[in-house]
C-alpha cells in the first residue's frame, strides 16, 4: 500500500488504538467479549473510512496539480 499523506486526520492515532486493543487481548487467557470485538471493529471501520477519504483527497490534489 502506498504511503498516504494524513491530511490532518487522526489515522495514526486510530491505528495505535487498534494495536493497543489487540495487544491487550493477546495477554489474556479467556474469551473475548462482544464489547471488545465491537471496539476493535469500530476502530477498524474508522481507519478504513479515513483511508478512503485520504485517497480521495490525494486524487483531488493530483487532479488540481495536473490542471
Amino acid at each position: 500500500m502506498p504511503h498516504l499523506h494524513d491530511h490532518g486526520l487522526p489515522l495514526v492515532q486510530l491505528k495505535e488504538q487498534r494495536r493497543d486493543l489487540i495487544v491487550s487481548l493477546q495477554n489474556r487467557n479467556g474469551p473475548i467479549s462482544g464489547w471488545e470485538l465491537m471496539q476493535i471493529a469500530a476502530v477498524q471501520q474508522a481507519i478504513t473510512a479515513f483511508e478512503e477519504v485520504i485517497a480521495d483527497l490525494d486524487a483531488e490534489a493530483g487532479m488540481d496539480a495536473a490542471a
